[in-house]
């Protein structure tokens, strides 16, 4: 294939990433963006087959066969409560690929004996193809881990953490400048044996292993959604670097959109917690060892029953349901999509406040909510649902805690201080769904809890909601 035509197809699939990424903004758009973008996506993996010299097409068929079916089993059997932890092994995937192509592309300069006089630049890229995808892939599977709750949601922090990471940084630092610049010491055989390339190369793979987990295990379960899309971020980086090893350029291009948009976004989600990256990242945020507020030990907290609960929302004209993590983990969206149906149904407007962290990953409660078919036009943002919250009259809070919590606003001893809520505490009347009066993720005592306007009903989410529609019903 002529290489201007290849150019031009990849010029093509370039623009339908950049397009499909764009339509990826907006909701009702979301899903036409992806068909779009993995249009391109196929367009350009076609192209890079066909146009390349491939002497093993039976090992790539046999690897697109399997990967088609593993995705396509993924998509179907996937739970939506669990596409956090999916969307972090996804990330994991592509950090390991990156990391093979660099791995293999050492490997031919060295058995084509063309590594000594490969440039220094080359090979400091495949150095930084190694790192980004062994970091992304290790962090990808903490994050899994502490997603899917199979590790412990919590920050890992002991003494000399600062010291080891800081050791780790410097030995990674110095393989790559060993894999590098060192390259015609180490070809050329003057190094000890223990230090020959290929041992450079695997401490390398060893050492990013290694900072993947040490970076990720101090950040609590409840930074997740920004340590997702920046670990999205560095899965980018890496396609990008490997890009330019290779020399593919619609893989740089896709591998930098995918890099920027993780780092935008990861920027933010830390603006709606009023936090900066290297707090989320070293802070060890949750880990309970924070001061507490204090605000939350005014008055007692008012439990309510669910034939109590009917009246005030039988009688509302203007709700607000604000979903958290606890929706998920209850599996309540469908039945929150019923009684958002039923609601509207007997004359109230509904809207969803959706907080921009909430959930486990960017965007976990559009997601849900998108599932169980709730309208687009009904997921407002947290700014637009606050400049109005004085005329709700019923906000409906379903597993939600530190993203309503009004200590944010007025509590300097707080965490969460400084952190953009959604102001559920100045509506009318407040419902909060909850097991229990335990803290949120933060560790901090909610005064929302026993506001004046607040009312408890205790017990699982789904129940509680099932047995309001039902009063609704009958």
């Amino acid at each position: 294939m002529p290489d201007s035509l290849i150019n031009l197809l990849y010029i093509v699939a370039a623009m339908l990433f950049v397009f499909g990424l764009k339509m990826l903004s907006r909701a009702s758009t979301a899903r036409r963006g992806n068909s779009i973008s993995a249009i391109g996506m196929l367009l350009a993996i076609v192209t890079a087959l066909v146009s390349d010299n491939l002497i093993h097409w039976p090992w790539i068929v046999l690897g697109l066969a399997l990967g088609s079916i593993i995705g396509a089993l993924a998509a179907r059997l996937v739970a939506m409560t669990s596409m956090p932890e999916m969307v972090a092994l996804f990330n994991g995937f592509g950090g390991i690929a990156s990391l093979l192509v660099g791995w293999v592309e050492f490997q031919r300069l060295y058995s084509d004996g063309t590594l000594v006089s490969a440039p220094w630049s080359d090979l400091l890229i495949i150095g930084m193809t190694v790192l980004i995808g062994g970091v992304t892939f290790t962090g990808s599977v903490i994050a899994w881990g502490k997603l899917s709750e199979k590790l412990n949601s919590k920050p890992v922090l002991y003494r000399g953490q600062r010291v080891v990471n800081g050791l780790v940084v410097i030995l990674t630092l110095a393989a790559i400048l060993l894999v590098s610049i060192g390259r015609p010491l180490i070809a050329s055989g003057k190094w000890l044996d223990f230090l020959s390339v290929y041992s450079v190369l695997i401490t390398l793979g060893i050492l990013s292993f290694v900072l993947g987990v040490i970076v990720v295990i101090p950040i609590g379960g409840g930074d997740m959604p920004v340590v997702i899309s920046l670990l999205n971020s560095y899965s980018g980086m890496a396609a990008c670097a490997a890009g330019f090893v290779i020399r593919n350029n619609v893989l740089i291009v896709s591998g930098a959109l995918v890099g920027s948009s993780g780092i935008i976004l990861t920027n933010i989600m830390c603006k709606a917690m009023n936090r900066s990256l290297a707090n989320v990242l070293f802070s060890g945020f949750g880990s309970g060892g924070g001061t507490k507020s204090v605000a939350g030990h005014i008055g007692e907290a008012k439990p309510i029953s669910v034939e109590d609960a009917y009246p005030i929302l039988e009688a509302a004209r203007n709700v607000l349901i604000v979903p958290g993590y606890g929706m998920a983990v209850a599996q309540a969206q469908h039945v929150v999509r019923e009684l958002s149906s039923i609601l509207q149904g007997n004359g109230a407007e509904v809207n969803f406040g959706i907080h921009p962290v909430a959930g486990r990953m960017p965007g976990h409660m559009n997601v849900l909510l998108a599932e169980a078919s709730v309208p687009y036009d009904q997921l407002r943002e947290m700014d637009d649902v606050n400049t109005g919250m004085e005329l709700v009259d019923v906000a409906l809070v379903i597993g939600a805690n530190d993203v309503v919590n009004p200590a944010a606003r007025s509590d300097e001893n707080s965490p969460l201080y400084g952190m953009p809520v959604v102001n559920v505490d100045k509506a009318r009347t407040v419902i909060v769904f909850k097991r229990s009066l335990n803290p949120g993720f933060a560790g901090v005592d909610n005064p929302l809890f026993f506001g004046e306007n607040t009312r408890m009903l205790f017990g699982d989410a789904k129940s509680s909601i099932q047995s309001l529609a039902a009063e609704f019903k009958d």
